[in-house]
């Protein structure tokens, strides 16, 4: 089990299960709505489960297939959601406790910012 929170600790989650290898995301979307690139991992939505603070969670509608999950409270970016999928996608930077995966590759690297480079060898698409 992995458990996880946001920035002020009022959203407190639970992933169970091994987490596979996260992507790194750089699209216009995901470099506004984090701050930089967005690294998270792709999980059954069944593995998720917020244990405290649900109420705090607010969603962004960024899509007509896409919304995005943060607290309400300190606006930590939590989630991604594709609605019409069976899973969700969490920001590795919100997990609380080690993940015991690494980066498999980056994604939208034709999207990245013009400040850093990516040089880490990783697997690159440019969608």
């Amino acid at each position: 089990m992995h458990k996880g929170s946001c920035l002020c600790g009022v959203v407190q989650f639970t992933v169970t299960g091994d987490l596979p290898a996260p992507s790194a995301c750089h699209c216009v979307a995901c470099r506004k709505h984090s701050g930089h690139y967005e690294a998270s991992v792709d999980i059954p939505r069944t593995a998720l489960d917020i244990t405290a603070g649900q109420e705090q969670v607010k969603w962004y509608q960024s899509s007509p297939k896409v919304r995005r999950g943060f607290c309400g409270t300190c606006g930590s970016t939590l989630f991604w959601d594709p609605v019409f999928q069976d899973w969700t996608a969490v920001a590795m930077g919100a997990f609380d406790t080690p993940t015991q995966t690494k980066l498999s590759m980056h994604i939208y690297v034709a999207e990245k910012g013009d400040y850093y480079d990516i040089a880490d060898g990783l697997p690159q698409n440019q969608t």
